[in-house]
């Protein structure tokens, strides 16, 4: 770092008339282009020396260079590293591997997370909550709520002197301590990643067998033998375990831009067509027969709604993970691009998810189907009437998004799989066993996908488990690592939402736990079911077996 400047202490003999002068230290290469000259807080702790003529004539000549050499090395350490206390673990795991990202892969990794194929149920929630009103004012303010909690978790990155907080799971245990905090959020964020996961490769793995129709069955005398269910949801498996082997979070930004571009694309096709096709006969804007019997079903329905509202809104989880992936100093903290970023994307993301589901509520009312949501809807209702390019494009498009989400949602699985290796070897984890990680991995989300196929059905029950990593404990972990002024109005603001978000995370869970005893889900272990298997005529229904 720079060159070593070798300074001769050693007295000069003074010249007649001629004023000695102190040796001058150059600073470092580096330096040169630092703006970071300022007088370092550690200086000015130093104590003064005496007037003293012993040491004003003995020392000053030593002190000035020692003290510009000093601040000099604390500028640049200011500049470059923030002061941060480097663990040598965090060099050799996925997530903060590397840090050259910025605000571009900040807004890439943010709408590949958040937007996806969760926010084609929206329409269904608008049902359950009784129509426009509700369904309107519920999604507005879950969205505010939500961006506020990401701003909460943004600051609260580099909220501790010296460390960075590039994990959910690091921040929780900071908050709450080790042992609470584990226990608060570990289950939470790998169910989140997990789930979403196993969710991917269902509704991936069944579109695209959807695509395969399309493609290779446009005539209606198809003699192509089609795969199983099963063996496309291990196609598409395959083809997400090739595409994880990218080593870290920044090397998968090209994969969320992808994943940001597909998600908009078909979200934005899906229902502009709902809209312009018009509405299928029979249409009505009220609540399900089945979910009007009682006070208690209605209540239930309207909470199972708020958690699919929720579920739409996931990605919280990964915030600080994406955060962690930049660069940060004094002067440009993590927090700017990332929050700028963050603005950027969730932008994109109110433009895609309010007219989707309002659209997507216009266009088929009750009919929405409880599965799939607005892309089953548009084939069972519009696939006579729409081209089938567009049709083919948009089953392409949501494949996509599939795979590139799948990325971003199993990095924290697999850094926390290699952070238990590093660890305990204290070294980073060869490349075989990085890829065996990961392979791992993917096999355990196939088999449950293949052992719980319903799982797309307990979307409410995901939103509700879920709340609480998005809504509840970011404001309590602004409060006991900030520690405002009680009865101040962030003191007030964080603690009722707090305890707001909680309670309706215990109401959500149960709301859809009701649900599901109530109403029932099919429940078919080891025996998916393909969600598009009752919308295509009878002489197709072999593909869909």
């Amino acid at each position: 770092m720079g060159e070593v400047v070798e300074v001769n202490s050693s007295p000069t003999t003074p010249q007649p008339g001629i004023k000695p002068t102190p040796p001058v230290i150059s600073p470092p290469p580096f330096q040169h282009h630092s703006p970071s000259l300022a007088r370092s807080p550690l200086i000015d702790t130093i104590p003064k020396t005496s007037k003293s003529p012993f040491v004003g004539r003995i020392m000053t000549p030593l002190a000035s260079p020692m003290k510009k050499a000093f601040s000099t090395m604390q500028g640049y350490l200011e500049e470059v590293g923030h002061l941060t206390r480097l663990n040598p673990q965090e060099a050799w795991l996925p997530i903060t591997e590397s840090r050259n990202g910025n605000a571009f892969y900040a807004a890439f990794h943010t709408l590949s997370s958040g937007i996806g194929v969760q926010a084609l149920v929206l329409p269904l929630a608008f049902v359950y909550l009784g129509g426009w009103s509700w369904g309107i004012i519920s999604l507005s303010l879950a969205f505010v709520w939500q961006l506020y909690t990401l701003w909460l978790l943004i600051q609260l990155h580099e909220s501790v002197a010296g460390t960075r907080y590039s994990r959910y799971l690091q921040l929780s245990m900071a908050a709450f301590g080790e042992k609470k905090g584990k226990l608060l959020v570990l289950f939470p964020t790998m169910y989140l990643s997990g789930g979403t996961c196993v969710t991917l490769i269902m509704i991936g793995g069944e579109t695209m067998k959807i695509l395969f129709y399309q493609i290779a069955c446009r005539i209606q005398s198809c003699n192509v033998n089609p795969l199983t269910t099963v063996e496309w949801y291990l196609v598409f498996t395959c083809s997400a375990v090739v595409l994880a082997q990218l080593p870290n979070l920044n090397s998968i930004a090209g994969v969320s831009l992808i994943g940001a571009i597909t998600a908009i694309a078909y979200c934005t096709i899906i229902w502009v067509v709902s809209v312009v096709k018009g509405r299928p006969m029979g249409i009505s804007y009220g609540p399900p027969p089945l979910e009007v019997n009682s006070d208690v079903a209605r209540l239930c329905a309207a909470l199972n709604g708020l958690g699919i509202i929720a579920f739409a809104f996931r990605g919280h989880n990964l915030v600080l993970e994406i955060q962690g992936t930049m660069p940060s100093s004094v002067k440009q903290p993590s927090r700017l691009p990332m929050w700028k970023g963050v603005k950027f994307s969730y932008l994109i993301i109110a433009m895609c998810l309010f007219p989707l589901a309002i659209g997507g509520y216009w266009a088929y009312g009750s009919l929405i189907p409880t599965n799939g949501g607005m892309q089953t809807a548009l084939y069972k209702y519009h696939r006579n009437d729409t081209s089938k390019v567009i049709l083919g494009l948009t089953s392409l498009l949501v494949v996509i998004n599939c795979l590139t989400s799948f990325q971003i949602y199993a990095m924290p699985v697999f850094d926390n799989l290699e952070s238990r290796y590093t660890a305990n070897m204290n070294k980073p984890c060869p490349r075989w066993l990085r890829t065996g990680f990961r392979v791992f991995f993917g096999s355990l989300a196939f088999f449950i996908s293949v052992a719980l196929p319903f799982l797309p059905s307990l979307a409410g029950l995901i939103g509700g488990i879920a709340l609480p990593v998005t809504a509840a404990y970011p404001c309590f972990m602004w409060m006991m690592i900030k520690k405002p002024a009680k009865y101040s109005g962030m003191w007030c603001l964080n603690l009722v939402l707090g305890c707001l978000g909680m309670v309706l995370s215990v109401m959500l869970v149960f709301g859809a736990a009701w649900s599901i005893v109530a109403l029932g889900i099919e429940a078919h272990f080891f025996k998916p079911q393909s969600l598009y298997r009752d919308i295509w005529p009878m002489s197709m229904s072999p593909i869909f077996h």
